[in-house]
């Protein structure tokens, strides 16, 4: 016969399922989940919690995995998504260029912005970087079709929108060939 009593605190046995006796109908276990709701049981399916041992499923789980891992020394892979993110950001914000832009007008901020993205793309064909994200902003649009124009002076590269998830409209992502 169980020692569990009305009051215990019982885990289920391969379940992830924790709580407080509520009642004994018998050969059944009534217990209270931490959502609030009774559930049923088999006595010989519950343990009962003492002294903050417990037999949760889900951490001996995570014991074996961790110990498995060690055993076989698994190096933990990067996953798809890391492999393809760019390489090399590049915000062209004015704000992220100057300290202040007192005295420049929207030329010498636009003049600004293009030597920079320049300097950078030029930066990253020669460190063999392959993909460079220019990060322009929405607004009127100019700064994207100076950049498109800029691109298409490189013959050794393509470009499209970024990633809309993560930049929105506001970015166009470079891929640079590295066999041109």
């Amino acid at each position: 016969m169980s020692n569990i009593k009305v009051g215990d605190y019982v885990e289920v046995l391969d379940e992830a399922i924790s709580g407080r006796v509520e009642a004994l109908h018998g050969n059944e276990v009534v217990l209270v989940g931490q959502d609030g709701f009774p559930l049923r049981y088999p006595i010989h399916e519950v343990v009962k919690v003492e002294d903050g041992i417990t037999v949760s499923n889900f951490e001996v789980a995570q014991v074996k995995e961790q110990k498995e891992q060690q055993k076989r020394g698994k190096v933990p892979s990067t996953k798809p998504k890391q492999r393809n993110a760019p390489k090399m950001e590049v915000d062209l914000h004015i704000h992220q260029l100057v300290k202040s832009t007192r005295g420049m007008g929207k030329f010498d901020i636009l003049n600004l912005q293009l030597e920079t993205a320049k300097r950078q793309l030029d930066f990253a064909i020669d460190k063999r970087i392959q993909k460079v994200v220019f990060i322009h902003g929405v607004g009127e649009g100019i700064l994207k079709e100076e950049l498109y124009y800029l691109f298409k002076k490189y013959d050794n590269l393509e470009y499209y929108d970024a990633d809309y998830q993560k930049y929105g409209l506001g970015a166009t992502e470079v891929y640079i060939f590295q066999n041109a």
